[in-house]
């Protein structure tokens, strides 16, 4: 199922084709294409060029690590471990260079979630990012250390029938994409004073 962006100026065709479905064939995520999702991940603009993101990685082929990612899903999103490739973005919230805090940190894991997912998109794989994760859950299934913060799951995949999820999940996917309008969030000199766009 193809949903394109309507925007409201040109943009990038990869940008305007991506969305996040909810059905994911069984149909696996080839090493390769791992190695290239995580390369572009690793290419991504940081705060002193710290790149603060890690990202760890549940295969469905390989059970016993996919269900440590998978248990941590709140039950809304139980839909995802039908996905081949399930993986989690952690930030390091101290800069490397002396310690201090790094408030840009999950800034820079979403930049670089970002860059994935857009390769994800130039491979032909869909992806889904979800808040809907028990973060103090992961900590202990996948022993991330202090000053480290899970941020995201993503669901990584090939796009499946839409047949394959339930009918509340169905009707998300047949739903047409939809945006708050450049206007609500692009300010001139000040705060919610308009752009001239």
């Amino acid at each position: 199922m193809e949903k394109m962006a309507e925007t409201e100026a040109p943009i990038h065709e990869l940008i305007g084709r991506r969305w996040s479905p909810y059905s994911f064939s069984d149909k696996p995520v080839e090493p390769p294409m791992v190695m290239s999702l995580l390369e572009a991940a690793r290419w991504a603009p940081s705060s002193f060029n710290e790149q603060p993101w890690s990202f760890v990685l549940g295969r469905a082929s390989e059970p016993e690590g996919f269900e440590r990612l998978a248990s941590c899903l709140v039950e809304g999103n139980a839909w995802a471990k039908k996905a081949p490739l399930l993986i989690l973005s952690v930030a390091k919230l101290t800069f490397e260079r002396n310690g201090k805090p790094n408030r840009h940190a999950l800034h820079d894991v979403g930049l670089a979630v970002g860059n994935l997912i857009l390769q994800g998109e130039a491979l032909g794989l869909s992806t889904h990012q979800m808040a809907g994760f028990d973060a103090e859950q992961a900590r202990t299934n996948l022993s991330i250390p202090e000053g480290f913060e899970p941020v995201a799951m993503i669901a990584v995949g090939h796009q499946g029938s839409p047949e394959d999820v339930d009918e509340a999940l169905r009707k998300r996917d047949a739903a047409p994409r939809s945006r708050k309008p450049l206007t609500a969030f692009a300010f001139g000199a000040g705060w919610e004073t308009p752009a001239d766009l």
